[in-house]
């Protein structure tokens, strides 16, 4: 198969609809939706249609913009009330990803100047379009800050697909594989296929190939083998959430590679946006975890894989403490040493 070596984008913004990159069709398929209603977003999050903390923010932020585009109120006040239940609505969609709730709280206090209803649907558009274009710009800008981590020749590996398709473009762990690419650097990358929902396998071997990158598939099973034979020089992965002191959500089995990090001496560097910061928690304790459909563990592409009645545990998130996380890779700069500290003094800015 020829890929084009483009990076690939999920999120766009067409005036009257959003139109979407179906993640769960991938990698068979490279099908595109469209999305005319809030209730069409609110499935597609719950879904993993759209999947990616920053990615679901976009989306959530253009559901929220196009949703208030068909309110027929000319009272300021009663547009601003349907609003916030909008927003309350879509928020529920995905309760871990932080980045959800900070877009659509930006969006809210983005009206609070408007003087009509039609100035307030405007802004709303704009705010939404402002969101995915720092988004790209944050993610540029955390991709080139991990390359200065990185050796030309490094075997790296990661987790799930915190890349392209889950940001408005590059990613946060994988922003510095396509830069890589762009500017000539060679990375080889080892992708955990990141069970139930196989995003590693399905999302970022195929993202990291459209971008011409050398990476490798391998079971989840396999990292602590992976890490021993084949050299791994360090371990990225992104964040769905992170603490004041620097604990951090991401996909289930990233506390697996953290630990398996620390016994190998090898570097475990998280990145993310400060958009995906929630400094209002002291520690991933208080983090919200969801757990998902038994069906994506008793099945597999449909089939059932486990008998009938068996008890299913099935946390989409875990918690890595941030003892374990060398650094926190940002947009302004990576964050090391002792990160409860490094982070209250990006946030006291």
């Amino acid at each position: 198969m020829t890929y084009t070596k483009t990076v690939p984008q999920s999120v766009q913004w067409n005036e009257t609809h959003i139109k979407l990159l179906d993640q769960t069709k991938l990698p068979l398929e490279t099908v595109f939706i469209d999305l005319f209603s809030i209730e069409d977003v609110w499935e597609s999050i719950t879904t993993l249609k759209v999947r990616g903390a920053p990615a679901i923010g976009i989306t959530a932020a253009f559901g929220l913009a196009l949703s208030a585009q068909g309110y027929e109120v000319t009272s300021l006040d009663e547009f601003k009330e349907r609003l916030l239940k909008d927003k309350e609505y879509l928020a529920s969609s995905r309760p871990t990803a932080v980045n959800l709730i900070w877009a659509l709280n930006r969006l809210v206090a983005s009206i609070e100047a408007s003087k009509s209803v039609n100035e307030a649907k405007t802004t709303l558009v704009h705010e939404a379009i402002r969101i995915q274009a720092e988004d790209e710009g944050v993610c540029r800008q955390i991709g080139e800050n991990a390359l200065t981590l990185f050796k030309d020749g490094f075997n790296v590996l990661t987790i799930c697909n915190a890349g392209s398709i889950a940001t408005a473009r590059y990613g946060t762990a994988l922003a510095p594989f396509h830069l890589a690419a762009q500017h000539g650097m060679n990375l080889s990358v080892y992708a955990s296929e990141t069970r139930p929902v196989l995003q590693g396998a399905r999302l970022t071997t195929w993202e990291l190939l459209q971008s011409g990158v050398d990476v490798t598939l391998i079971t989840d099973n396999m990292a602590a083998h992976t890490i021993l034979e084949k050299g791994i020089d360090a371990i990225i992965v992104g964040a769905d959430r992170i603490t004041a002191n620097g604990d951090t959500a991401n996909k289930i089995g990233t506390f697996n590679l953290a630990v398996l990090a620390k016994t190998f001496g090898i570097p475990f560097y998280v990145a993310a946006p400060l958009s995906t910061f929630d400094v209002t928690l002291e520690s991933g304790k208080e983090i919200p975890i969801e757990e998902r459909n038994p069906e994506e563990v008793t099945h597999l592409g449909g089939v059932r894989v486990a008998p009938e009645g068996v008890k299913v545990y099935n946390p989409a998130f875990d918690v890595t403490p941030n003892e374990l996380i060398t650094a926190i890779i940002t947009e302004k700069g990576i964050l090391q040493g002792d990160l409860r500290a490094e982070i209250h003094k990006v946030f006291e800015k």
